[in-house]
């Protein structure tokens, strides 16, 4: 797609070029379209449907740009085998998620059984102590990459601290908001389609299996 905006991502400042990938890695940021994000809308590459600030197909490209590593270099090579170690925790990760939104019937999680939402939780905790060394060594080779533990960390402490949301609601920087970006900045990195990600998944837990 050839566009004012499209060219314009090619000469963003240093501010721009931060809130474009923030806003692609996030998905959509809701509330008013101010602060860092008006620009992004002003210069078609953010657009505000309802309460949501969403990016467009020229900020996708954009952040997928700028967020490339070069292709067969051993940086991606190295980069690709945290990728793998980090698909199989994904899995449990989701599973962990609907956990705590579902029962194993299919109703919904009211929280009421104590029992349940602490085995939930430990589940939790299993996934979290898998992801802390896939994380480490990614921090020693993507710049900034240390803030997702940072962040799941944040959040595993507020949702101790007694608030549920802080495990899955897209409404706030929850355990799987968080690791959602990351995910996202992953395939970026890569230049991995989300059906390759999802077949890769699937190999790999199936692998895993036995």
């Amino acid at each position: 797609m050839h566009s004012a905006a499209a060219e314009r991502t090619d000469t963003l400042d240093k501010s721009l070029t931060h809130a474009v990938i923030d806003l692609v890695l996030r998905g959509m940021w809701r509330g008013a379209p101010e602060s860092e994000y008006r620009p992004l809308v002003d210069a078609g590459l953010a657009m505000v449907k309802g309460p949501m600030v969403l990016p467009t197909e020229a900020a996708k490209n954009a952040a997928a740009k700028m967020l490339r590593i070069p292709a067969g270099s051993e940086l991606q090579d190295q980069i690709n085998a945290v990728y793998e170690a980090f698909l199989p925790v994904n899995r449990k990760v989701r599973e962990v998620c609907t956990a705590w939104q579902c029962r194993p019937d299919g109703s919904v999680n009211d929280h009421s059984d104590s029992v349940y939402d602490a085995e939930v939780r430990e589940a939790l905790e299993d996934v979290h102590e898998a992801i802390q060394p896939v994380l480490r060594r990614l921090e020693r080779l993507l710049a900034d990459s240390g803030r997702y533990l940072t962040g799941l960390e944040d959040a595993l402490e507020r949702f101790d601290d007694g608030g549920p949301q802080w495990l899955a609601s897209p409404l706030c920087d929850s355990y799987h908001t968080v690791w959602m970006r990351l995910h996202q900045e992953l395939l970026l990195v890569l230049g991995i389609s989300r059906a390759q990600d999802e077949a890769l998944e699937e190999e790999l837990v199936r692998r895993s299996r036995g």
